[in-house]
């Protein structure tokens, strides 16, 4: 069974991906954060920067957003050329600015302009394409006509995220849903959603023992080691996550340019981390109110240990 850490955008660039792989590992492919091409297929070097070959030390496998068909095919095209042999399409994002544009979990709205979409680019493409998925968008029952429309096409991987686009990260995953796919279709199959810790994913594994895949997000933002852990290696320690936020701070200054860039981007990745020191309430406030990286560091380094 794969282990694969999900794309969170703006968070798991190259520089957090090829860090946490150096220091944690344990996972067998990265996905990048979305690329988003249009007809004209203006995307910046900045952009495809995130995916360069000598850039990520990893197993990447790229991530896409789109509703053209045409402007699909000419990532697949351009992204051929840097070796990469498969890409992820992505059906499941509930941000409101993509679902707009009936792109993400935005394309499930209209079932007929989504197997269109789907036929078009399975026809055109010279690469394996696996599809992100959540199972509906309103409401669960929309994912049997979502399901027969994905078994008209050769789906390398779904990956399925058993929530609806309204519920976007609350409450909790649907499995009766996630078992429609699981139990009546043929799909190599990854389940996607709310694994924060080793127990979950057994839970998770016990129950669909077939699964192709394991996906993990969030869960990997806040407890980098649980890849390592969930094969029987080493439990997190706070000595690690010190050193890793550290390891980010000297590559994240030289590319973004700016310790004050460097700060938020830290930051926001201590969000996370901070959930496994729940009774940490003052260095909490400390970590979110820090306003240099000296004060950020002074914050973390009172942390106890695990």
């Amino acid at each position: 069974m794969k282990l694969y850490f999900a794309p969170l955008e703006g968070i798991t660039t190259f520089t957090y991906r090829n860090t946490h792989f150096e220091m944690f590992g344990g996972c067998d492919e990265y996905f990048s954060p979305f690329l988003t091409p249009t007809d004209n297929e203006r995307l910046s070097a900045k952009t495809m920067r995130d995916i360069l070959p000598e850039k990520n030390t990893v197993n990447l496998r790229v991530q896409c957003l789109a509703n053209s068909g045409e402007a699909f095919i000419n990532l697949v095209e351009k992204i051929s050329r840097y070796g990469y042999n498969e890409v992820n399409l992505n059906l499941g994002c509930p941000s409101g600015t993509v679902v707009k544009k009936s792109k993400g979990s935005g394309a499930l709205r209209n079932l007929d302009q989504l197997y269109s979409f789907l036929d078009y680019i399975y026809s055109h493409s010279k690469m394996d394409i696996s599809i992100k998925s959540r199972t509906g968008f309103s409401s669960h029952t929309e994912f049997e006509e979502i399901l027969k429309i994905y078994s008209h096409f050769p789906i390398s991987e779904l990956i399925i995220h058993p929530r609806i686009r309204e519920e976007f990260y609350k409450g909790t995953p649907n499995l009766n849903s996630f078992e429609l796919a699981y139990n009546n279709y043929n799909f190599k199959l990854c389940y996607n959603g709310d694994i924060t810790s080793v127990s979950d994913f057994n839970k998770i594994t016990e129950r669909y023992p077939d699964l192709n895949g394991v996906m993990i997000g969030r869960g990997v933002l806040r407890n980098p080691a649980i890849f390592r852990e969930i094969n029987g290696g080493e439990k997190l320690k706070t000595s690690e996550l010190i050193s890793f936020s550290n390891q980010l701070e000297k590559r994240y200054i030289p590319i973004l340019g700016s310790e004050v860039y460097t700060l938020h981007k830290l930051k926001e990745i201590w969000i996370y981390i901070m959930e496994n020191y729940p009774d940490e309430k003052k260095i909490f406030k400390a970590v979110k109110k820090s306003n240099s990286l000296p004060e950020l560091n002074n914050a973390i380094n009172c942390l106890p240990e695990l």
